[in-house]
């Protein structure tokens, strides 16, 4: 294929990355970015198409990579669609924007293809899913996030990940381990795509059942809040069975050793809480002083970090496994399901982006997922004041708080959880100070006006009675 990616003109190629949306490192400043690999895909003249990986480097040594599919036409055909630069007569482009180039890539998983030899990109499909048709209709999904996706035929979703880390990314390992098992309320895992060289080994991509006609989760709820919020009860009950379901497949493989459950140790219990503590101190060291947003909090560090060591007593954590990791109301479509009625789906196991891959395959309380979705409902109720300036119901969120852990409980296999509901309350408290943490950490940097929600829910479990 001519030309030769390596030749990118850094310069060019680092003001381009800077402005993609999927670039995670926009707050830093960029020392110096280069090609590190090249895969070729196909070297046809007319519509040349590649996978690069591009190394980001910052002041101080440290790094980021990323991964490029880039798609190279012939620079008279006038292709101007998110282009990277040109190069030697052509036009080099991100070829996820293309639906030509994106059909080849599906055609090679289709073909289960391997390209290249050191470095490779080796092309999976699963016998159970039908694959892509030969001649492909594809098209973007629409806004991207950290990774980018396409539609393929109406019935795929190819997910490529933009920054990479060594390993099998948890949206592989979660989606192939649930789907194997007949778990119903996720996308089905078709396919995937990986690299392997001197780099690194590790998952590019992943296609996955587009789930049609889904309504967001999260949306869903801001829309019924204001129309029908009795009603939206039942279907937040229905959620919490759905994910104790997802939490005893995950634990249901004793052989396997990424998903077999296991006891806590006073180890892990040990480093979970130095790692909370941690997050604790150094939000409230960094608080600015004399905010009234965050007057109810102020000064009460050592207070939660007392609330954390309340998990050395309650005599047992229940066993830790797999789990979403980065669960919220934007991670489930409701769906129609025939003469059941509405079902939920949930989606992106990948974790949070922003934590290394090691961290995010972690085993971890079920209960860490809960606590991520009961801080979600919280913050629809504020959302509901700040984006649609309307008022939901005063004791909406109580109720749909209770509504879900109740057919939770009900649900989950109980060697799962804590020995006792008390010490079950404890722990969720915990977890549910722990993210709210996070989350003040992120408004501050980012969202001013967003700062009072996790703000409250801090002092809210401060001051939560002492089981």
């Amino acid at each position: 294929m001519s030309p030769d990616l390596t030749g990118l003109d850094e310069t060019t190629l680092a003001e381009w990355l800077a402005e993609q949306r999927w670039f995670g490192a926009k707050s830093r400043e960029l020392a110096q970015v280069h090609v590190l690999d090249v895969v070729v895909l196909s070297d046809d003249p007319a519509l040349g198409l590649a996978v690069a990986v591009v190394e980001a480097r910052f002041p101080g040594g440290t790094h980021e990579l990323y991964q490029l599919p880039l798609a190279v036409r012939p620079a008279g055909d006038g292709w101007d669609t998110a282009v990277v630069q040109q190069l030697d007569g052509h036009t080099v482009y991100d070829a996820l924007t293309d639906p030509r180039a994106a059909a080849v890539i599906a055609g090679m998983l289709r073909d289960r293809a391997v390209a290249g030899d050191d470095p490779r990109i080796e092309f999976h499909w699963v016998d159970a899913v039908l694959p892509p048709a030969e001649q492909p209709v594809v098209r973007p999904m629409g806004a991207e996030q950290s990774n980018s996706s396409v539609v393929i035929d109406d019935a795929l979703v190819m997910k490529a990940f933009r920054r990479l880390e060594p390993g099998e990314n948890p949206e592989l390992e979660m989606t192939r381990f649930l789907s194997a098992r007949g778990f119903p309320h996720i996308a089905e895992l078709g396919g995937w795509y990986a690299y392997g060289g001197e780099i690194m080994e590790g998952t590019f991509g992943v296609v996955q059942r587009f789930v049609e006609g889904g309504r967001d989760g999260w949306e869903l709820v801001l829309d019924e809040l204001a129309t029908d919020p009795e009603g939206l009860l039942p279907q937040i009950a229905a959620l919490g069975v759905v994910v104790a379901r997802m939490h005893n497949v995950l634990a249901s493989d004793f052989n396997d050793p990424a998903f077999a459950p296991e006891e806590p140790t006073d180890e892990a219990l040990a480093i979970m809480t130095a790692t909370i503590d941690e997050q604790i101190e150094r939000l409230f060291v960094d608080l600015p002083e004399d905010d009234e947003r965050l007057a109810a909090i102020a000064g009460r560090g050592e207070e939660a970090r007392d609330r954390l060591r309340l998990v050395s007593n309650i005599g047992g954590a229940g066993r830790l496994i797999r789990h979403h990791g980065d669960f919220h109301l934007g991670q489930t479509l409701r769906v129609a399901d025939g003469d059941a009625g509405p079902s939920w789906i949930i989606l992106d196991f990948e974790g949070e982006p922003a934590r290394a891959l090691l961290d995010r395959r972690r085993k971890r309380s079920p209960l860490r997922d809960v606590a991520g979705l009961l801080r979600s409902l919280a913050y629809a109720v504020s959302a509901c004041r700040l984006q649609r300036d309307f008022e939901p119901p005063a004791d909406w969120e109580e109720r749909a708080r209770a509504a879900f852990l109740d057919d939770y409980l009900a649900e989950i296999e109980p060697s799962l959880m804590p020995p006792t509901p008390s010490a079950t309350r404890t722990l969720l408290s915990v977890l549910e100070l722990e993210k709210a943490v996070y989350e003040l950490r992120y408004e501050l940097d980012h969202r001013p006006d967003w700062v009072p929600i996790p703000a409250a829910a801090i002092a809210r479990l401060l001051e939560e009675p002492i089981a």
